[in-house]
């Protein structure tokens, strides 16, 4: 059996974890737009988004290519505040489902033909709590999505599989 194989089973569903959503947004403060399908670029991020495009709000230290949430830690913070996270509230690129984003520590996965990275967990940030009119941060808390890398690019659409790399360094 292989570790994908493995994997999905220690899951439940016997399938890999699946992009459910993609979102980008021009600007900081815009509203996030979903996209069917959009194209890492390594060293960047999404096309269209503002942190590729250099217009988002964001730090050189801490700055993101790419954010990435799971379903499940959308639906635990929804089920906290009884709020709708499904226009891409959340402020985050990619929704995946059937994935503790825990899981992706240190790990380079595939999406589509494009390689991604984890890098870091992804604090929450107080412009949530004012798109939501809740506190959305705090109901996220430590579950509210990670940093990627784009390693190399490639082209995501919605309904992809993750699949994780062999081990090596992410």
């Amino acid at each position: 059996m292989g570790w994908r194989t493995l994997l999905g089973r220690l899951r439940g569903s016997g399938q890999p974890p699946r992009l459910q959503a993609i979102y980008v947004c021009a600007s900081a403060g815009e509203p996030m737009q979903a996209q069917p399908h959009a194209e890492a670029i390594a060293g960047c991020g999404l096309t269209g988004d503002r942190y590729c495009l250099g217009t988002g709000h964001w730090h050189p230290v801490e700055s993101c290519e790419v954010t990435l949430i799971s379903e499940d830690d959308l639906r635990r913070a929804q089920r906290r505040r009884d709020v709708r996270l499904d226009q891409g509230q959340h402020r985050r690129n990619l929704v995946v489902a059937g994935l503790r984003t825990r899981d992706l520590e240190g790990r380079q996965f595939r999406i589509g033909s494009a390689l991604f990275a984890w890098q870091r967990p992804r604090p929450p940030c107080g412009y949530l709590n004012q798109v939501t009119g809740e506190n959305l941060a705090k109901a996220l808390g430590a579950n509210s999505g990670v940093c990627l890398r784009v390693v190399e690019g490639g082209l995501i659409r919605v309904g992809d599989a993750l699949l994780f790399e062999p081990s090596g360094p992410a």
